[in-house]
């Protein structure tokens, strides 16, 4: 049986290292983001989501980023309600 892609779910490690890289460009100062390249990444992001899932990816992305914070407070912060919390 052969696997789609290289790993088997390529489409999923993609978006979830675009979705991770966004969020921690997003943490470096201003001054230092590099914004024409984060919005290349959300253009990525969106074309390999689901339609309505950007949001979510962000989320989980910045829960893994930071484990200590209000899991809550993200996902609201992006406009959704955490159902695992």
């Amino acid at each position: 049986m052969s696997r789609k892609g290289i790993t088997g779910h390529d489409e999923w490690v993609v978006t979830e290292s675009l979705a991770t890289a966004l969020i921690a460009l997003e943490q470096l100062e201003p001054k230092h983001q590099p914004l024409k390249h984060m919005d290349d990444i959300r253009k990525l992001l969106a074309a390999g989501c689901q339609p309505g899932t950007v949001n979510l990816h962000l989320a989980q992305a910045k829960c893994r980023l930071f484990p200590d914070a209000d899991r809550a407070e993200i996902y609201r912060e992006y406009g959704l309600e955490d159902t695992e919390v």
